[in-house]
């Protein structure tokens, strides 16, 4: 049986290796086995921090499976498989044919995919009877929206007058009706600014009555509601690019995720939507994790703390980062989304302790001080050496500035339901959980949550039981 063959080729190759051997490694690649072996659809929960060899314990099953396979990864990953768990396998005398990017016939049983290859393949009817594995299942869904997005540039707006000369003249009267819109629109930090439907309508007419345009202005004619469109500016420069996005990527891949055996591995990510767009299939679901995961994480959170939007937490966020950075050596990284008050925050520790403050820089000194933004320290913390202790300056809740944000709420209130509890807030946790992961079952780290919310409202004590141990 499938299961017993990988369960004893894994305990061979970590012995040869001289790595521990991980008792959730082995049950995780029986597991994989089984679920391919049955065309299953299983969800495997991993827990945020855990060792990457996991990684290993999916990859083997899907070598010795005969199976036809599509291997979905993001490019980090990708790079990582690349690098060193094929390389392992090689070694090891398993060398399973395989494909990577576009094209794969379907003798060779593994198809390495990133989500926008993915989306390429199933247009193109290429799939066929192959199962999904996704690794990082967690990112799936924004990975998609960002693999099917339209991105329209000042350029494209060139290429589309050259394309439909007779139409020039009305294009560039859109352009300008909607450059004066983004223009006219309050500046924020994000540098974000909503295009609504209408103001996208005048343009969809006219290029709508006029046969197929040249790409990206095609996708973006067939891009309809439930999408969200936003400009990002330059002030500076006095240019935007145009994007669009859907709100809902996988409702729109579920011919695809409804017809195959599926196995989503991952830590959790944002909301539960991946989750919940596969509730009409029966679904095996296990949580797994490193038992290093489990030792308790230190919090200092005091009780009396103000809310992020009052006029004296400013100067309470400076006041405990001073204390909580002469408390203890070692790099210190301070979390904090909101861009002014980042900005501030890092000018104001740098008159504190000078050079040894910096702001998301991947070279910090080893008894250094990190300001960075919550996306900019998911992205990079891996490259950077761990902290002594995390500071949250506010937890990590969507703005409603964010274009994205607000569309995602407005979508969610027609629904009905609860946008806060059901939206919000779990991506905040997801976030959270991710962010902090580096500092478990490390010794002398310690979390400290600066934002008065974690005790003032109700849901606070959901965050930090989400937190346990």
């Amino acid at each position: 049986m499938l299961e017993a063959r990988v369960h004893e080729q894994l305990k061979r190759l970590l012995h040869q290796e001289g790595r521990p051997l991980r008792t959730h490694h082995l049950s995780l690649s029986r597991l994989v086995a089984r679920s391919l072996r049955r065309h299953d659809v299983t969800l495997i929960t991993i827990a945020p921090g855990s060792e990457p060899g996991w990684h290993l314990s999916v990859l083997l099953p899907c070598c010795l499976a005969g199976e036809p396979v599509a291997l979905v990864v993001s490019r980090r990953l990708q790079r990582r498989l690349q690098l060193v768990e094929l390389p392992r396998l090689h070694r090891a005398g398993i060398a399973t044919p395989l494909r990577e990017g576009d094209n794969c016939p379907q003798d060779i049983p593994l198809w390495l995919l990133k989500p926008a290859e993915l989306l390429r393949a199933d247009q193109a009817g290429q799939l066929r009877g192959r199962q999904l594995v996704v690794l990082d299942s967690g990112q799936l869904e924004k990975d998609l929206q960002i693999a099917m997005g339209v991105t329209l540039e000042v350029r494209d707006w060139d290429r589309l007058q050259q394309a439909r000369p007779a139409l020039a003249q009305a294009i560039a009267s859109c352009f300008d009706q909607l450059s004066q819109q983004v223009f006219a629109h309050p500046a924020n930090p994000l540098g974000r600014v909503p295009i609504s439907e209408a103001a996208e309508t005048p343009l969809r007419q006219l290029l709508g009555d006029h046969g197929s345009m040249p790409d990206p202005w095609q996708r973006w004619l067939h891009a309809r509601s439930p999408w969200v469109s936003w400009a990002e500016v330059d002030y500076r420069l006095l240019r935007w690019t145009w994007r669009r996005q859907p709100l809902d990527p996988l409702q729109l891949l579920q011919p695809l995720l409804s017809t195959r055996g599926m196995i989503l591995c991952g830590s959790p990510g944002p909301g539960k939507t991946l989750e919940s767009s596969l509730d009409s299939r029966p679904m095996v679901r296990v949580k797994l994790g490193d038992p290093a995961l489990q030792n308790p994480l230190p919090l200092y959170a005091p009780r009396r703390q103000p809310l992020p939007n009052t006029p004296v937490f400013p100067r309470h966020l400076l006041d405990q980062c001073c204390r909580l950075v002469l408390s203890r050596s070692g790099l210190t990284a301070v979390l904090l989304d909101d861009v002014p008050l980042r900005q501030a925050l890092t000018s104001a520790l740098a008159g504190e302790f000078g050079s040894r403050v910096v702001h998301e820089s991947l070279t910090p000194a080893e008894n250094g001080v990190l300001c960075t933004s919550w996306g900019w320290w998911q992205e990079r913390h891996p490259q950077l050496p761990l902290p002594r202790q995390l500071v949250i300056g506010s937890l990590p809740l969507s703005s409603l500035e964010d274009p994205i944000t607000a569309a995602r709420v407005r979508h969610w209130r027609r629904q009905g339901r609860d946008w806060f509890r059901e939206l919000l807030l779990p991506d905040a946790v997801a976030t959270l959980q991710h962010g902090v992961a580096c500092l478990r079952g490390q010794c002398g780290t310690r979390l400290s949550i600066l934002d008065g919310r974690i005790h003032c409202r109700s849901w606070g004590r959901l965050v930090l039981d989400e937190l346990q141990p």
